[in-house]
């Protein structure tokens, strides 16, 4: 352990045992259990919210969520003396959610549900100052960011292969993100909802998912929301399917997974198809490439273009088959 780590752990009332690396932070057994050593940029203020967030979802049914260990003074944030801050929380050894295998997945989503069940907190929601996502104005930003980086590349001259590929296919999912923002709002409007709301995981996916003999463990909440359970659910499901070549059987068995503890409204429907329908993951795909040097372009960006473009036709397919009734309902 480096002298750096020593003296935040010597802040906390704890005997460390051992500790090794990993998940980019610093992990030590201790008499009670492992707990995970962290570097942390966000605010003190929304790190409380997270411990009493943690806290109340315990308290509310599931205890499966990590928790937020106090300083011997009471404090959730310590300095090292570079004045860089750390917090440290309980943590559950075992393996990541395998996202080809369809038994972890409909195990992560039956939990999903029970989570989400937990996590309607009226009383935690009054009074906290935290920002919802609606999902019209998320994809409007995500569309007004696309139609800057098409400019962009418009009046670029020497283009790359990477930024050849994405200009010939830019108006196509240009065109489709407009779209779907646009139905939306129609369909929507005319429809008198009653969207859920709760607190999300916020990064919902496979790499937060730990499975053991005890069962499945939730880490890495520092993203949570107050937003409809669709965020999490689209999240997963969306990321599980680009990995397994949008199957049917698949969605079938996920969805049905999740919805044996905690069925979809008709409002939760929609939001999830228009989830799916946009197009995330080329958003993503550009928005990595415009924020980062355009000078050196990895590999890695034109093996994920080249594969949401193989895709796209059983994307298509599967929400036409399986999520478009639900619009014409």
């Amino acid at each position: 352990m480096n002298d750096r780590a020593v003296s935040v752990l010597e802040k906390y009332d704890i005997e460390v045992l051992r500790s090794w690396k990993g998940r980019g932070a610093i992990l030590c057994e201790t008499k009670t259990g492992i707990t995970i050593l962290k570097e942390y940029k966000g605010s003190g203020t929304r790190l409380l919210l997270q411990q009493k967030l943690l806290q109340e979802i315990k308290e509310n049914g599931y205890p499966w969520v990590e928790e937020i260990l106090p300083a011997k003074d009471g404090e959730l944030l310590v300095k090292d003396e570079d004045m860089v801050s750390y917090y440290l929380k309980s943590y559950s050894q075992g393996k990541e959610c395998n996202s080809k295998d369809i038994g972890d997945c409909e195990e992560a989503l039956r939990q999903l549900a029970i989570y989400h069940q937990s996590a309607c907190l009226p009383k935690l929601e009054e009074g906290c100052k935290v920002s919802r996502f609606p999902l019209e104005e998320e994809m409007e930003k995500h569309t007004r960011e696309m139609k800057k980086v098409r400019k962009f590349l418009k009046e670029k001259g020497q283009k790359t292969d990477f930024e050849l590929l994405l200009f010939h296919h830019y108006d196509f999912f240009f065109e489709k993100a407009g779209e779907v923002l646009e139905e939306s709002r129609k369909l929507k409007s005319g429809r008198e909802t009653k969207e859920a709301r709760l607190f999300c995981h916020g990064d919902f996916q496979h790499h937060n998912i730990l499975m053991n003999e005890s069962g499945v463990f939730l880490i890495n909440f520092e993203k949570f929301a107050l937003d409809s359970p669709t965020r999490d659910l689209s999240l997963f499901f969306r990321k599980i399917m680009e990995k397994n070549n949008w199957s049917g059987v698949w969605g079938q068995r996920m969805l049905r997974a999740y919805e044996k503890q905690r069925p979809l409204s008709a409002e939760e429907r929609l939001d999830l198809y228009y989830r799916l329908s946009y197009p995330e993951k080329f958003w993503k795909i550009i928005n990595f490439y415009y924020n980062s040097s355009k000078v050196w372009i990895p590999a890695k960006n034109l093996e994920k273009l080249e594969k949401l473009l193989k895709q796209e036709e059983e994307k298509n397919r599967y929400l036409e088959q399986n999520f478009r009734q639900w619009v014409l309902q």
